[in-house]
């Protein structure tokens, strides 16, 4: 693929260094880098995710390949990060269940603190059904606003091949939905 001159001179700003150019991309990225961190991690350790993202980024901007897309390099940058604090999450998870296990806590009135839209909770009970892969092409197209090249480009995958993982990808999360209406008026 051919990137235009007006993209080369600014990638070529970004590997040097150039903060102005780095702003105006963080700026401009930031708000769906948040919507994807927090999809897999939750508000508070989403921010830290995108600020260890950028200062990864901006440690190295060099780093940054000539032919490449910023916006997707830096999403493969978070997903890396957030792959990262999933697993240190799961680590503390898997302590915390072992302590609670132990303690004499009543679990059965969580529920009477726990208050959710009906049809919220029912699309994101659905999408968590979805394969990891599903998720991942549903997240970085709808919630973080990539392309399909540059979700191409994060994943490993053709252009092509992501849009047809989104199409598949959607049309497994109707069923789904589907599946959930149907069971609720039985």
């Amino acid at each position: 693929m051919r990137i235009s001159t007006a993209r080369s001179e600014h990638v070529q700003r970004l590997r040097s260094g150039d903060t102005v150019s780095w702003e105006a991309l963080y700026t401009s990225m930031y708000q769906s880098m948040v919507s994807y961190a927090s999809r897999r991690l939750g508000a508070e350790e989403a921010c830290d995710a995108v600020s260890e993202s950028m200062a990864r980024v901006l440690a190295r901007p060099g780093r940054l390949p000539e032919d490449a897309a910023p916006e997707a390099w830096v999403f493969g940058i978070l997903r890396h990060v957030v792959q990262d604090a999933q697993r240190r999450s799961s680590r503390g998870a898997r302590a915390l269940q072992r302590s609670v296990a132990a303690s004499s806590v009543d679990w059965t009135r969580v529920d009477d603190y726990l208050v959710s839209d009906e049809e919220h909770s029912g699309v994101r009970d659905a999408f968590d059904r979805l394969s990891a892969r599903d998720q991942e092409v549903l997240e970085l197209r709808v919630v973080g606003g990539l392309s399909a090249d540059d979700v191409g480009r994060v994943l490993g995958m053709r252009e092509g091949a992501v849009r047809n993982a989104q199409h598949r990808a959607l049309r497994r999360l109707r069923a789904l939905l589907d599946d959930e209406r149907q069971e609720e008026r039985i």
